[in-house]
Order: C-alpha cells, then sequence, then structure tokens
C-alpha cells in the first residue's frame, strides 16, 4: 500500500521531532556529520548534570553556548509550519518534541498542542528554591555563572540534561498522544535516546503508521512503515498534504 493511502483522512497525528526539523531554521543537530558534538565530541560533557552542578568551568561554557544560540534569532520553516497549518485545517496535530527551541509555538501551533520532552531554553530554574526566570532576564544580567537572586543556588537552564529525568507528566501524556495517534511521524530524530525515541514502539503497538523522516538510519527504521530520506522542509510539507487528500 502507497504512503499517501496509509495516511489519508487521519484524524489524530503526532509527530515526534529532533533537532534535524530545525535545521533548516539555522539551528545546528547534535549527532548528524556535521553536528555539534560530532564536531566538538567533548561539549557533551556541558549537557551532563553531574558536570554541570560540579564544575563551574562546566556551567560557564554551558552558558557561553547558549548566550549566543542561533535559536534566539532563528524563524519557523517549512515543516513547523506546515504542521501548524495541519492543525488549523481540522487534523488533531500533536508534537511531542525533543528540541528546546519553542518553533513549533512561533509557527502557530498552540502550546498545549506541544510537549516539549526535554524542556524549554526560553525558561531557566533555580536548582535550589525551583523559582522560575525568563531565560533572556538572566543573560541581560552578564553573569557567567549565574546564581538565583532569591536563594543564591545554582540557575539551570530549563532542559533536561542527561543523568536527569524527563518530567513524568509530560511523558505519561506523551505516551498517550503516541498511543492514540493514528499516524506517528518521527521528524528528525536519531532515535538514540531514550524514552523519548520508544515513542514509536508505543505508537507501533497500537496500531499506528509509523513514518520516519530522517537523513541518517535510526534504530528504529525497522519499525517503519516508511522511512523517508528526503529533505525534511520538503517532506514534511508533503505528508500533511497526503493527510488531507
Amino acid at each position: 500500500m502507497k504512503l499517501i493511502d496509509r495516511i489519508r483522512g487521519a484524524r489524530l497525528v503526532g509527530v515526534l521531532t529532533g533537532a534535524g526539523i530545525s535545521t533548516a531554521s539555522g539551528i545546528p543537530d547534535y549527532r548528524g556529520p556535521d553536528g555539534v558534538w560530532t564536531r566538538s565530541p567533548g561539549a557533551v560533557n556541558a549537557f551532563t548534570l553531574e558536570n554541570f552542578m560540579a564544575d563551574a568551568g562546566v556551567r560557564r561554557e554551558f552558558w557561553r553556548s547558549y548566550r549566543g544560540h542561533a535559536a534566539w534569532r532563528a524563524e519557523p520553516n517549512a515543516a513547523h509550519r506546515a504542521l501548524a497549518d495541519l492543525d488549523g485545517d481540522g487534523t488533531g496535530v500533536r508534537v511531542l518534541t525533543q528540541n528546546v527551541d519553542g518553533l513549533h509555538q512561533k509557527a502557530g501551533l498552540a502550546a498545549r498542542k506541544v510537549l516539549e520532552l526535554h524542556g524549554s531554553m526560553h525558561t531557566t530554574r533555580c536548582i535550589g528554591c525551583a523559582a522560575r526566570f525568563p531565560t533572556t532576564e538572566v543573560l541581560e544580567r552578564g553573569d557567567d555563572d549565574p546564581h538565583c537572586p532569591r536563594c543564591g543556588s545554582i540557575l539551570q537552564l530549563d532542559v533536561v540534561l542527561f543523568g536527569q529525568r524527563l518530567d513524568g507528566e509530560v511523558l505519561g501524556r506523551a505516551r498517550n498522544v503516541a498511543a492514540a495517534s493514528e499516524v506517528f511521524l518521527a521528524v528528525g530524530s536519531s532515535l538514540q535516546v531514550e524514552p523519548a525515541a520508544s515513542l514509536c514502539t508505543i505508537a507501533v503497538q497500537s496500531g499506528a503508521t509509523l513514518v520516519i523522516v530522517n537523513h541518517q538510519p535510526t534504530p528504529y527504521d525497522e519499525d517503519a512503515a516508511f522511512v523517508l530520506r528526503d529533505d525534511i522542509e520538503t517532506v514534511v510539507p508533503e505528508l500533511c498534504a497526503a493527510v488531507r487528500a
């Protein structure tokens, strides 16, 4: 059966998105051939909770990488917009994103329809008192290792570092979406980070048609009904059009 016949008329489309969907917006991915961690493997140390908490130098490097991050200037691309438009046209779209850039919401998808599995770079939280602050305000202070203005504890960008658990409520809602989806798209993700990647298994076991869109092979390719290696900015709008067909 052709792809268009499998996805046409789906009422609920679950979409797991990774860094690859945002590269066309000028945000580099992590594990691709030219990814941040591919070019500089040591950079991953700043994204490990243990190192972040123990070493002020690691924290300074972490904050330095986000102070000039491309995501602050990025705009949604055709793939982000196509998903938002599909939802706007009446198809239920729920995005489960590993990204922290907020581009799905900026494209027009309602915040309640986007589950940020790995958090958001737009807020910062205190490790001690759990207070939250807009990240732009934290960066404007100019501190290279910012601490909480309320209790003095370490501040961490509101993202999930290696060694931290995902928010249980958000993950539970994501699993429910995967189980309810008729079509499940995995877009621009290496599908190497768990438990996010296992949402593909939940979707397939619940009867969804799994479509993987990624330039590089993933551990879940054999589970997919279709694997597409083409340009994400081109393919995602085409898939959205096929759902409407």
